[in-house]
């Protein structure tokens, strides 16, 4: 049953701002916080008993998306409380629809963690939150190239220009997520060293190498837009750069070593 309120809220929610953004009609913030936070916490209910199992967290490929995506759209929902930016909301509600159907309907081979210490539990917790963040500071970082590119090229038809939020603010969010997530895997790594005991023999010495290069990255990138005023297309590939080593340790090895080996 909470699986198909999380399907029939995201579905509502993506169709209502799918034709609020074909025909210019103003979105109404009440309407679509309304439905994203139903669609939250049948997501959450859905999810909940597919990871604390009897047997301990299971957090298997499946189960790892699906709470990333529910993630990302309660960060969005948070962000649009104070930030103009209802219309991201036509990426947040399908990666939701999409998150909560492959974790009711997927499965794969995991060995659940159990006897898990609080400091470890913390490191888990604050890894997915840093990741969700930066998911949406990389999803922010491609709108802000295409509207870059619209500007740039001086195009007629300037979609991503008109339906977004100003050039400006879309760079402040960025910024905003930036940070949030830096601070949040900086927590998470910190943690990490110090509760994690045998890096090698739990497979994860790769995942803590693409994580470190990611986290060094963003770190530059906050330097440089501090003390060099980096920003614009700059910012915008940087950003997408450090995610992408962060996705490569984070769900890429977790693919290779429940799904290939």
């Amino acid at each position: 049953m909470a699986f198909v309120i999380a399907v029939m809220a995201y579905a509502a929610v993506s169709g209502y701002l799918l034709w609020a953004l074909l025909t210019d009609a103003t979105i109404n913030k009440i309407i679509s916080v309304t439905l994203l936070t139903a669609a939250l916490i049948g997501h959450a209910t859905a999810l909940y008993p597919h990871i604390f199992t009897l047997y301990g967290l299971n957090f298997n490929l499946f189960n790892v998306l699906s709470l990333i995506s529910l993630l990302f759209v309660f960060f969005y929902v948070l962000f649009s409380l104070y930030r103009p930016i209802l219309s991201l909301g036509i990426l947040a509600a399908p990666t939701g629809l999409i998150g909560v159907t492959l974790g009711f309907v997927g499965r794969a081979p995991y060995r659940p963690m159990a006897e898990v210490s609080l400091g470890l539990e913390a490191h888990i917790l604050l890894s997915f939150a840093a990741y969700c963040v930066l998911l949406m500071a990389a999803v922010q970082a491609l709108f802000l190239r295409l509207q870059i590119r619209e500007l740039k090229h001086q195009s007629i038809h300037r979609f991503w220009v008109n339906k977004l939020p100003s050039l400006q603010s879309m760079e402040s969010l960025l910024f905003d997520m930036i940070l949030m997530g830096f601070v949040l895997l900086s927590i998470a790594l910190g943690l990490g060293f110090i509760y994690v005991q045998d890096l090698m023999a739990q497979h994860i010495a790769h995942k803590t190498v693409f994580s470190v290069l990611s986290w060094l990255l963003f770190g530059v990138l906050l330097l440089g837009h501090w003390r060099l005023g980096w920003r614009g297309k700059r910012a915008a590939n940087i950003t997408i750069y450090a995610f992408v080593l962060l996705a490569m340790g984070f769900v890429g090895s977790k693919f290779v070593l429940e799904m290939m080996l």
